[in-house]
């Protein structure tokens, strides 16, 4: 059953007075032209033209065209279905728009939009002031303003969809302000949220709404159908595959496609994800083989445009491959001792781990390189010399990072594979070089890569290998210091790699660091340092340091930055773009913990070499649901929010009118239905065709002296290499007394008869088919283009021939017409070569393969 229809500009009604008038003016027929004799179109006496045009236009025409006029004036008085259908607001202010536009917003942003727009139509209904207000800012003090519903439209036009979670506290703030400074009470309050309570201020929002409302209403918006966002973090799973966190609000079922792309937008895999009904976390990994899976990018499901449903992927996200290689004997060494047992636990589950199995030092370092890691630790090796000296300095300058680990034996000296020298002996408690009590760490600083890190209070140190303090240049890098400013760990570029020293034991004789979380945090970071595929090639045959100074200047520049420049960031829709403006930089030490906002977009922040990203979710975020709304908060959806403005079907009525009226022309001029459905009048009409493209040239082909005239139809250039050969000679004409050159000599035969008809007059010929239809159109299309040549020219063509390709000479006739159907055979080399001696000479071939309209390519 309809509801109420009410016209919001009912005066423009006034124009279908109009009609009539644009009735007449369709059926106008214009005057006779003035009739002037000129001599020479004599010549077109009996000529008839079948081509008709009717003297008036069809009723059911005119109709068309009305309607669509019609349609047109109703449209412009914007009419509207149940204007006040369950939506009466109380108040008697401003109708006042919350709208959420973050992240979670961005994937049903058209029909948000469409909302708006119908809440400002009712609004312009009772003549009321509209004040819109994003949750998500685009700047950092919004101002939402009181307009009337017209400027209402492109305010709205103009919001966007934000990367980053709604603000509803500065929302409703800043509409508190608004409605002070303009003085208004009773406003009604529509609030369209997107479902998910981002930092449990949903609550809170509401019931403040609910108090700005006053005397008025308040009413929200619900998301429906299940379409509520979702969100995709991309974490380490275990073995290092690449997995994706599905996250949702409210456990709706849904199921779809994630897919993996490079940072060149290759897409590298695809898995699928289901959402069971009350599930509100789903995870699913991906099939990928480590080098592929670490050209991963960014992972998105591409059905759910917004900055949440794109994950984008950094060096931390990657899977690399770390050697291990200890100084003591697995023989020897206690489990709870031994050099790598602390160092292997935490790398554990970051990494892949290529542990020594040998003794010989030398055999694993090259096997362990083999292996094609990125990282390769060395705990308590002395000194590395001969050919594993040159093995590690090449994998290193490929780009391959160094971590060594102090001991007794570097204690007692080193070797050119450490960032710095290091003093003889070592220090202690109690030693020459003591401290009375045990040291702690100081703070890192913001250049470090360990920057941002917690320091537990009770990690001391007690022992350590001291860095020469008169070699501490400018390229020595310190990531770690003791309280008293003691280098803890340092480190330094060499090539495209790096060198890193632990001054301290990688078990716990030194320290109890390894046993804390903060070493585990430490060598993580480190191990994404190395470049994956830096230890493929071992004897440094193939790559090198090839570009190395460039590549290390750039990877130093990178590691380096205590504050993150913004390289690229996600819109809301979560496409990568040059950063905004309003972008700003992201201190290292912080990127980790930060959350986007509007000064710091999701994105890529740093160098292009090393970039660090920052995403809207992380694998310890929580989607939540909305809250229980205050009692008296109105619930209305996006099938009954507000009243159906019917302009848009109206145009798109009077749009469809018009094509078909444009339609209805084409085919009348083309001969009506009736004439299109003949195929065998369709078949004659290609047929014509073609031969009027043969008259444009048959006037220039070898045999006929007639000139053409220059601007009638086509054109042909040849290459001056490819001009025919002259024609075959043809018979003299006849002189008085001769027999006619029509006429056969006594005793010709059949053959002879048939050369000296088609050679009397130019004579037209078609290639039989062996379908009497398709012989008879072919015959009837060239007897019409003689009739056209007859009267158009002085040339006097003869009747057409019928020619078998196979047996019949096809020398004697200049154009040769040759429909091309289903089953044709193929042709003997003998047939071919006679084809190619009579194009060679002058002849014209012209193949009807009589698919026009079917998909073929026209060439």
């Amino acid at each position: 059953m309809f509801g109420a229809l009410t016209f919001l500009s009912p005066w423009l009604l006034g124009a279908l007075a109009t009609l009539p008038i644009i009735y007449w003016l369709l059926r106008a027929v214009p005057p006779n032209p003035a009739r002037v004799e000129f001599p020479p179109t004599r010549i077109l006496v009996g000529l008839e033209n079948e081509e008709k045009t009717a003297d008036k236009t069809p009723w059911w025409l005119t109709l068309i065209r009305l309607l669509a006029a019609a349609f047109v004036i109703f449209a412009l008085a914007e009419p509207v279905l149940n204007p006040a259908k369950d939506t009466t607001l109380k108040g008697s202010g401003p109708m006042v728009i919350v709208a959420d536009n973050g992240w979670s917003s961005a994937s049903r942003w058209p029909t948000r939009l469409a909302m708006i727009d119908r809440l400002i139509t009712e609004a312009e209904s009772q003549n009321r002031p509209v004040i819109l207000v994003p949750t998500a800012a685009a700047s950092k003090n919004p101002q939402p303003k009181i307009e009337p519903p017209g400027d209402a439209r492109t305010t709205a036009a103009a919001i966007q969809p934000q990367p980053y979670a709604p603000n509803r506290q500065q929302a409703v703030a800043a509409l508190e302000t608004a409605l002070k400074t303009a003085g208004t009470a009773s406003p009604s309050i529509i609030w369209l949220h997107d479902g998910i309570d981002h930092n449990k201020d949903a609550a809170a929002a509401a019931s403040a709404l609910l108090a700005l409302a006053g005397q008025g209403a308040f009413a929200v918006i619900d998301e429906t159908n299940g379409e509520d966002a979702i969100g995709l973090v991309a974490q380490l799973g275990e073995k290092g595959k690449l997995e994706a966190l599905i996250l949702s609000a409210s456990g709706t079922p849904r199921e779809g496609a994630i897919h993996a792309y490079s940072a060149r937008g290759e897409r590298l895999g695809e898995t699928i994800y289901k959402i069971a009904q009350g599930v509100t976390t789903v995870t699913v990994p991906f099939e990928l083989p480590l080098e592929l899976r670490n050209q991963v990018a960014r992972i998105e499901i591409p059905a759910e445009r917004s900055a949440g449903a794109v994950s984008l992927i950094d060096a931390a996200t990657q899977w690399h491959r770390v050697g291990l290689i200890s100084g003591e004997s697995r023989e020897q060494a206690q489990p709870l001792l031994a050099p790598l047992y602390y160092i292997q636990k935490a790398l554990l589950p970051f990494a892949e781990l290529a542990i020594a199995k040998d003794s010989n030092l030398a055999a694993n370092i090259e096997a362990i390189l083999k292996q094609n890691v990125s990282v390769l630790v060395l705990a308590d090796i002395g000194t590395i010399s001969g050919e594993s000296q040159k093995l590690v300095e090449e994998f290193v300058k490929r780009g391959g990072a160094l971590v060594r680990f102090a001991g007794p034996r570097l204690e007692k000296g080193g070797d050119e594979l450490l960032p710095v020298p290091l003093r003889a002996g070592g220090r202690s408690m109690g030693g020459a070089l003591s401290w009375s009590t045990p040291q702690s760490l100081a703070a890192f600083e913001e250049t470090s890569p360990f920057a941002g890190l917690a320091i537990p209070a009770d990690v001391t140190i007690k022992r350590q290998v001291l860095a020469d303090p008169s070699k501490l240049s400018a390229e020595i890098e310190i990531w770690a210091r003791l309280a008293d400013g003691t280098p803890l760990v340092t480190s330094t570029r060499r090539g495209e790699g790096r060198l890193v020293l632990f001054h301290i034991t990688g078990n716990s004789d030194w320290s109890n660091l390894p046993i804390s979380g903060l070493f585990v945090d430490m060598l993580r970071r480190i191990s994404t340092m190395g470049r994956i595929g830096a230890g493929a090639d071992p004897s440094g045959s193939a790559g090198g340091t090839a570009g190395g100074t460039a590549g290390g200047d750039e990877t130093k520049a990178a590691e380096t930055l205590s504050v993150l420049p913004p390289l690229k960031t996600l819109d809301g829709l979560g496409s990568l773009k040059p950063p905004p403006p309003t972008a700003e930089p992201v201190k290292t030490s912080e990127i980790a913990k930060l959350v986007p906002t509007f000064e710091h977009p999701p994105g890529y922040y740093g160098n292009s070499v090393k970039p660090h990203a920052l995403n809207v979710l992380t694998p310890k975020s929580k989607l939540l649901p909305m809250p229980s709304l205050p009692s008296g908060v109105q619930r209305l959806t996006y099938d009954n929010a507000a009243s159906t403005p019917l302009k848009p079907w109206m145009l798109a009525l009077a749009l469809a009118l018009l094509f078909a009226d444009i339609l209805a022309v084409l085919i009348l001029q083309a001969g009506g239905w009736r004439h299109l459905a003949g195929r065998r009048g369709a078949a004659q009409a290609a047929a014509f065709a073609l031969a009027i493209f043969a008259a444009n040239i048959i006037v220039t082909s070898p045999g006929v002296a007639q000139e053409r005239d220059p601007g009638s139809g086509f054109e042909m250039e040849l290459d001056p290499s490819e001009q025919p050969a002259p024609p075959p000679s043809r018979p003299e004409p006849a002189t008085p007394g001769a027999a006619s050159p029509s006429a056969p000599p006594a005793g010709a035969t059949q053959a002879d008869a048939a050369a000296i008809a088609a050679t009397s007059k130019v004579s037209f010929a078609y290639v039989q088919s062996g379908d009497a239809e398709t012989d008879e159109i072919s015959r009837l299309g060239l007897a019409g283009l003689g009739k056209v040549l007859s009267t158009r020219t002085a040339v006097d063509p003869g009747q057409p021939h019928g020619v078998d390709i196979v047996k019949d000479e096809i020398a004697f006739f200049p154009i040769l017409y040759w429909p091309v159907i289903e089953n044709t055979q193929t042709l003997p080399d003998s047939v071919l070569a006679k084809i190619d001696a009579y194009m060679k000479e002058g002849g014209l071939i012209l193949f009807d393969t009589r698919d026009y309209g079917q998909g073929g390519v026209n060439q």
